[in-house]
This record gives structure tokens, sequence and C-alpha cells, in this order.
């Protein structure tokens, strides 16, 4: 087996096997390419069965002098997954790549509003347009559901079961959840959808994403980062805002008035608790309550 014939195998593996999306597929193996040219420039002639640890070590050692700690962690973790798809697949019997530490990173608080400045920002919009009336209701989404913004562009009309009380959502991996939404959320979609959207023009083949733009096709990803920059820069926030904030700010908000861990996982989408458990250190003085509130030494 050949790099080309391995990669190739990988790629159908992550799409067929794994359920990813294009762009996550080419973020998976840009960096096996990376090893591949490395291989190519330095005349080593490894296939990817009997490639060994010490020439990874010494493609990991060239790579990091121009990259930062971040994404060399990212390599190795990329180049472990395939290896250990070549041991699934009875290709090789090891992976090189497992005795070698992924470095320590550190891991970032994310920015969260209040419900003060949520409401603030929201109240700059001008709801004299249509796309006001649009605006707010994408807002009051991604902080009423926490949705990716992914997932708020491709939500559809016919993903709404609000007699139910929910909304259905696909997320990564094309892994669909059912997400509770609240009546006020719910108020201004109904708001948006059956005053705004329903005179609009609607593209074919767009019939059924809730959320348009003015030419009746689905919003990009790129247009709700510009509609929720233009705002925060209207209201002179001072926080470095995007889609994500919001998403942050439902679960940390969720949080500090005594919802379940697991519960906000599972609203969340995340495969792992540990990645919800991020949350819990946002915010300090909540958990010095949780201490006073809970401990029998308080």
């Amino acid at each position: 087996m050949n790099w080309k014939e391995a990669l190739k195998d990988y790629q159908i593996y992550l799409e067929l096997e794994r359920g990813l999306s294009e762009n996550s597929i080419k973020s998976y193996t840009l960096d096996i390419k990376k090893l591949i040219n490395y291989l190519v420039q330095h005349q080593i002639n490894s296939s990817p069965i009997k490639i060994n640890e010490e020439e990874i070590r010494q493609f990991i050692y060239e790579t990091s002098k121009q990259i930062n700690t971040k994404s060399q962690a990212r390599i190795i973790s990329g180049l472990r997954g395939f290896f250990s798809y070549l041991i699934f697949e009875d290709y090789r019997e090891d992976n090189p790549i497992s005795l070698i530490d992924i470095p320590k990173t550190g891991r970032k608080l994310p920015e969260t509003l209040s419900v003060e400045e949520i409401d603030k920002l929201i109240s700059f919009i001008d709801l004299s347009s249509p796309q006001g009336e649009r605006n707010r209701s994408i807002l009051e989404t991604l902080y009423g559901c926490g949705l990716r913004v992914s997932e708020l562009i491709s939500l559809k009309i016919s993903d709404l079961f609000f007699e139910e009380g929910f909304i259905k959502v696909t997320g990564k991996g094309s892994k669909q959840r059912f997400v509770p939404i609240a009546e006020q959320t719910q108020k201004y979609i109904t708001i948006y959808k059956n005053e705004i959207r329903n005179k609009q023009n609607i593209a074919k083949g767009h019939e059924d994403i809730l959320y348009l733009n003015r030419r009746g096709k689905q919003l990009t990803r790129a247009m709700i980062f510009t509609i929720i920059k233009q705002l925060s820069k209207k209201a002179e926030m001072q926080k470095n805002i995007s889609p994500h904030t919001f998403r942050h700010s439902f679960a940390t908000h969720l949080l500090e008035n005594g919802a379940d861990l697991r519960a906000i996982q599972q609203m969340l989408g995340h495969e792992s608790i540990t990645t919800t458990e991020i949350y819990v250190h946002t915010n300090q003085a909540f958990l010095k309550k949780v201490i006073e509130k809970y401990h029998p030494r308080k």
C-alpha cells in the first residue's frame, strides 16, 4: 500500500464510517499530506505500513520549528488517528506515533455575555427593516438553543416542532438531536417566518430553509459573523463576540442556574462530557456559591 492509496481509503472511511463533512475530512487529512510531502522532499522511501517512530519524530521536530504548540498537538493527534485506522484495517500491527506525547496547549476559556449584554446587543437591531426581524430571530435562536452557526444556517422549517417544544438540530457528522425551545424563542421565529419570510421570493431548493438572505437563499456562516460583528460595533461592545459566544453564554447561564451538566451536554451535542466541563471553569463566583450551598463544611 502506498501513501496515495492509504490516504484515499482513510478519506472514504471518514466519510462513510465516521459521517464527517467535506471540511472535516480536509482538516483530518491535511497533516497526513504534510507528512507525505516531507517524506518526498527528504527522499525518505517509507510506506504508510513501514514508516517508524523515529521518522515521524523527525518530521514533527522539523515541522515544529515553524508552527505553534497548538498546531503541533493537532498534527500528532491527526496522525495518531490515521495510524489507528491502519491498525483497525489490519494494515499495521502498531501505531508508530503512540509513544509521542501531545504537547500541552492549555485551554482558553470561552468568552461569554451576560443576559443584560445579550439584551443590549439585540436592542440595537433595526426592526424597521425585514432583515431586522430575521436578525433578532437569529440571535434569539443562537442564544435560546445554544446552536453552532452551521446548525443555525441549516435549520429547516420542517425541523420546528413547536407544539412539542423542540427543534431538530443536525450537528457534526450529520448527527441529529432534539433541543428544547422556549416560548420566547418560538415567538420570534414565528414572527420572522410568518411576517417576513412568507413575503419573500424563495429560490428553488431553499423552500424548507428557515433563515434566508435577500435573494431567498440560505445564509452563509460568513453572513452570520458579519451580522454579529456589525451589531457588536454598533452597540460599542468591548468583548470579541462571534456566533459561538451565544452558544457559550447559553451553556454558562444554564449551569449557573443549576442545570445538570449531562443535560447541557445533550443539548449542545457534545460527544464527550469533557468538552462540556469547560463551562464549569468559566465562572469562579458560581463555583464559590456551589461550595457555600452544598458542602457540609460551608
